[in-house]
């Protein structure tokens, strides 16, 4: 096998030689203006020749460090040894035969780690889609066939795809939806748990915010009508927004007596972003789907529904499926994650980088009172900007610091509802230095403001 010139090798440190983005990826941002369509945005745009542990390295010989690993993709780092060992033997055996034209092990492998690995030890089965969009679509799909139902119940912050369902399931406008209508219908949106917005205050958040939903759920759309409820256990794009404690339970109980099928979107938080397996296991939520893509393959596009059998087995023969879905390149990457994930103990230094970030941050918050709120868990961590003294929020400061930590070398993600939220997603194998040093550039954007 030839040897990598990225992943694990490549050296770990920040190395800025030319302004950011350099000349050489403005060259290519200009063939990129002229050959690539304007809804396809770049959150910065430095071209990459190689990535791995904590840094990429682009066209100009910059090393940034990696706060955003392709929105919690690379979470064993890209180029992983066991993912690219895999995958390269599997793409020398085949690339393809489609799984609904002749199987392969491979994809039932995948499937027996997700049952082996999702919450509960109630019989599983899965299915293999492509990106996490078709996952989520495919569950609702699947609670539908299920419950003979058709009424679909989200939450305020939520974000679930592109696609035309899941825009619908959606709840921000800008970008995702603005212009792209008529939506799905059958979808009905409810309020989230959102601590540091609850009016009312935290400590009521959780009991009143289930109650609010159950009661709309209940008189406006009718509990007996609804398919699936579909919620994420910590809002990514929403603002990376962790549900009080007990509102998830409440959720799920209610779901559980009405004959609703709970779906987990776990897109984002699973596979030991959080800090566990999956964000539910928590609080011991067990869905009864749950969506996964993301941080599955180690950057190769993967996406699955998991639950429970006799849920998973409502859909008709030939009613699921997709030309790529559960790729043999692709199945054997996931195996190579989740090697890794496993020998690595990822699950422990996405909660010591927790202990690391969480540490510095909240040093910063009691510095800076823009600093509203600072949430997450393992290595999804958040803080929310808003205006001095109060809590509006202050979507120019947030893109003021992403920039000025962009120019310095350090990759950062906004998100949030209002675009106030500066989130955090370095890879769990990135080393306590190079995060120390992140978290420097990140001190330093604040202190020039």
């Amino acid at each position: 096998m030839t040897a990598q010139s990225g992943g694990p090798s490549l050296p770990q440190e920040r190395r800025v030689v030319t302004a950011i983005p350099g000349p050489k990826s403005q060259e290519l941002l200009a063939r990129k203006t002229a050959a690539v369509a304007d809804g396809v945005g770049n959150v910065l745009p430095v071209f990459t020749v190689r990535a791995g542990g904590g840094v990429i390295e682009d066209v100009d010989g910059n090393s940034l460090i990696d706060f955003g690993s392709g929105i919690a993709v690379t979470s064993v780092g890209s180029s992983a040894e066991a993912v690219v060992r895999r995958a390269s033997a599997q793409l020398a055996d085949f690339t393809h035969t489609c799984f609904m034209v002749t199987p392969y092990e491979g994809y039932v492998e995948v499937c027996e780690e997700l049952a082996e690995l999702t919450p509960g030890d109630h019989a599983k089965k899965s299915a293999l889609f492509n990106s996490g969009a078709e996952a989520v679509e495919n569950a609702v799909k699947i609670a539908r066939a299920y419950t003979k139902r058709q009424a679909v119940v989200v939450f305020d912050h939520g974000y679930h795809g592109r696609t035309n369902l899941t825009m619908a399931l959606t709840a921000k406008n800008m970008p995702y939806k603005h212009g792209f209508g008529p939506f799905a219908p059958e979808v009905y949106r409810v309020p989230l748990a959102y601590p540091y917005r609850w009016l009312t205050g935290a400590e009521n958040c959780a009991e009143e915010a289930a109650a609010q939903a159950i009661d709309m759920i209940s008189k406006q759309v009718g509990a007996e009508n609804v398919a699936a409820i579909v919620i994420e256990p910590i809002a990514g794009e929403g603002g990376f927004i962790e549900p009080a404690k007990g509102f998830l339970p409440r959720i799920q109980e209610f779901a559980r007596a009405n004959g609703i099928v709970f779906v987990a979107d776990e897109i984002q938080t699973g596979f030991c972003r959080t800090g566990q397996w999956f964000a539910c296991d928590d609080e011991g939520v067990v869905p009864d789907l749950i969506t996964t893509a993301k941080g599955i393959a180690g950057g190769l596009p993967l996406a699955a529904v998991t639950g429970r059998a006799e849920i998973m087995d409502a859909a008709h023969a030939g009613g699921l499926g997709g030309t790529y879905g559960g790729n043999p390149v692709a199945c054997a990457a996931a195996l190579g994650s989740i090697e890794t994930m496993r020998e690595q103990d990822l699950n422990a230094k996405a909660r010591r980088i927790e202990e690391v970030m969480k540490g510095r941050l909240s040093a910063m918050q009691e510095k800076y009172d823009i600093i509203g709120d600072l949430r997450g868990r393992g290595a999804m961590i958040a803080i929310e900007l808003v205006k001095s003294g109060t809590k509006d929020p202050d979507p120019e400061v947030t893109a003021a610091v992403a920039k000025a930590c962009h120019a310095a070398g350090l990759v950062v993600l906004t998100c949030g509802t209002y675009g106030n939220v500066l989130r955090f997603l370095p890879p769990l194998v990135i080393g306590e230095e190079l995060l120390n040093e992140g978290l420097d550039i990140i001190e330093s954007a604040f202190g020039e403001l």
